[in-house]
């Protein structure tokens, strides 16, 4: 039995609560894995490289690639601009690779529209608590801007009922163990694969 495409893994969850780490570690146990890299208008942080963890873009540059519908979806978050290049996941994609694309929820609502067949995971924190911590954690935020965006945060796990899965990130290695068999279980969904040839009656 063969697959037509690869699956498109949507991962996604509040600020802070460590979406690059499980990707990062994700990335280096499942090389089969593709990753979407992001574009968005906020500065880089410090070891974040062009091209590889972002692409980093000017205000103007990113209204230009809306305009020109260069992205699978887009939006703004506590003043910055965030979206996913279309062409490369559609590509991918469409050559049988697997692709996850790790993207804020604003994000993750509108591709859930364009591509419904995808598998979207919410990565939880263990508490409020603990996610305020990792985001003073960084030492890149100002008070107003943590506080912030742990209002947006409650906003955020309030819609984690438009999931189809939910991840605590209470530890990263647990975390990226249970994403892999999420993805070795949405493989084996019956829908995704071409079986005709198994049920074909030759005359």
């Amino acid at each position: 039995m063969k697959r037509e495409k690869g699956l498109l893994i949507v991962l996604s969850g509040p600020a802070g609560v460590g979406k690059g780490t499980v990707c990062g570690a994700l990335r280096k146990q499942d090389t089969a894995i593709e990753y979407s890299v992001s574009a968005t208008t906020r500065k880089p942080r410090a070891g974040e490289e062009h091209g590889v963890n972002y692409f980093f873009k000017s205000r103007e540059e990113f209204k230009e690639m809306i305009q020109n519908d260069a992205l699978l979806e887009w939006a703004e978050y506590v003043g910055n601009f965030y979206g996913t290049p279309i062409d490369y996941v559609r590509e991918t994609i469409d050559a049988g690779r697997d692709i996850i694309l790790e993207i804020e929820v604003q994000g993750a609502q509108k591709v859930r529209k364009a591509f419904p067949e995808g598998v979207f995971i919410f990565l939880a924190p263990p508490s409020l608590k603990e996610l305020r911590d990792r985001i003073v954690g960084r030492g890149t935020e100002t008070e107003d801007i943590i506080n912030e965006r742990m209002h947006v945060a409650k906003e955020e796990i309030d819609l984690m009922r438009m999931y189809d899965y939910v991840v605590e990130n209470d530890e990263v290695e647990l975390a990226v163990e249970r994403i892999k068999a999420i993805v070795t279980a949405e493989h084996c969904r019956r829908e995704r694969l071409k079986y005709q040839e198994l049920v074909e009656v030759k005359k």
